[in-house]
């Protein structure tokens, strides 16, 4: 499973980094349909038992900050094998919690080192000759989103065997295998060579945006789209819970399954971009993620409609998550690390934001409320794409070399140490 001599990647090692990456960010939402569960068992209320989503939440994104960037420092492989392996530890820790206060601190460290994934991702791209790196990326990225979309699936499965631990204790078993994996698979590979400290790396980190207008567009526009997601996914419960649909827990869980669809389409979409059409994707995606809004406002009282919203709003999301990463990963190859720390970050916040907003309008405006907050979001990317095609033009090709010389005139205090 090792890489083609060309710079390829051979298949059986894309399978294992998208695999990979899939079950680190699983364990982020696995306890999401097990909250009630949890409570009980471990005696505390319903909004204690919620603060662990928030732990893992914040955990995450901490991770985004401080450890993702370290692969444009220390070797990577060593740096992606640490990660799962804390991961593995972590989840233990949630597996073995005697009260809420330990499940709470699993919770935010699991989150905290399954930012691995986001070591993986870039690292694939690195790997990936220049006219794959879109269907590369693609791959990868589509088993981090099938890991998001079917964690919940699979955590009801599982506690139904053996109880809410059942899923900790699999997926602790898992990452470690992963780690071995990744270990014995994955080639070395350094840093940018560069000297540089720590706090220099952060720094550098967040001036990729002031030295990357197409890191800032492209931040913005994933950022609204993952916010359009969340919107989706947080609400989708309320109204399969309610009239006329009143589904059962386990059945709101398998609904799951259609998002995954959505996320299968990525690769597709990364070939596009390999051939030439990265923009056309783009542009593409946020029209869909749009439209999308308008089947799932009739999707109120229709599950064709729904399924048909669901659908395509999450194959919309892959095509501007991946199509989006295709520029950026194109920008500075010894920066990857960094420009994938920004940009998740930013991506993060966007979805959690999403998340944020849903709760409180379908407490105001119900079904179509949510809808219209989703579409707002969605015409959003489509707004910023515009005005990127319209700032940048056809001069981003050129980004990489006028954003290098801007690069080298940040001062010291930022880019070194």
């Amino acid at each position: 499973m090792r890489p083609h001599a060309e710079g390829g990647l051979s298949r059986g090692l894309l399978l294992l980094m998208s695999v990979a990456t899939g079950l680190a960010v699983a364990g982020n939402y696995f306890a999401q349909p097990l909250l009630d569960l949890i409570g009980r068992e471990l005696g505390v209320g319903p909004s204690a038992a919620a603060l662990v989503v928030t732990a893992a939440q914040g955990g995450y994104a901490l991770g985004l900050i401080l450890l993702v960037p370290l692969g444009d420092l220390v070797e990577r492989r060593r740096l992606a094998m640490c990660l799962y392996a804390a991961t593995a530890v972590f989840l233990l820790v949630s597996a073995t919690a005697v009260n809420g206060t330990v499940l709470l601190a699993g919770t935010a460290l699991t989150a905290l080192t399954s930012v691995g994934a986001q070591v993986v991702v870039p690292f694939a791209a690195t790997l990936a000759a220049p006219a794959e790196r879109g269907r590369v990326v693609g791959t990868v990225m589509t088993g981090l989103m099938l890991g998001l979309l079917l964690a919940r699936t699979a955590s009801g499965a599982l506690s139904e065997l053996g109880g809410w631990r059942t899923v900790y204790w699999v997926n602790a078993l898992l990452m470690v295998l992963m780690a071995v994996l990744l270990r014995v698979c994955l080639p070395r590979l350094g840093g940018d060579g560069e000297r540089r400290s720590y706090l220099g790396l952060l720094r550098s980190t967040v001036a990729m945006f002031r030295y990357e207008p197409l890191l800032r567009w492209r931040s913005g526009i994933a950022a609204l789209s993952l916010a359009s997601f969340s919107v989706l996914w947080t609400a989708l419960t309320f109204l399969l819970a309610g009239s006329p649909y009143e589904w059962s827990e386990s059945a709101i869980g398998l609904f799951g399954l259609a998002g995954a669809v959505g996320a299968l389409t990525a690769m597709v979409a990364g070939r596009l971009a390999d051939r030439g059409f990265v923009q056309i994707v783009t542009g593409a995606g946020t029209v869909l993620l749009t439209a999308s809004w308008l089947a799932l406002a009739a999707g109120a009282r229709s599950l064709i409609w729904l399924l048909v919203g669901v659908i395509v709003l999450d194959l919309a999301h892959q095509a501007v998550l991946n199509s989006s990463q295709n520029v950026l990963y194109a920008l500075r190859p010894e920066a990857r690390n960094r420009i994938n720390s920004a940009f998740m970050t930013a991506l993060f916040v966007g979805g959690a934001a999403g998340s944020a907003l849903a709760s409180a309008v379908w407490a105001l405006g119900g079904w179509s409320g949510v809808c219209v907050l989703g579409a707002t979001l969605s015409a959003g990317t489509l707004v910023l794409w515009g005005l990127e095609r319209v700032t940048t033009g056809r001069a981003a090709g050129k980004s990489s070399n006028t954003s290098a010389r801007d690069l080298g005139r940040i001062p010291a205090t930022t880019e070194g140490e």
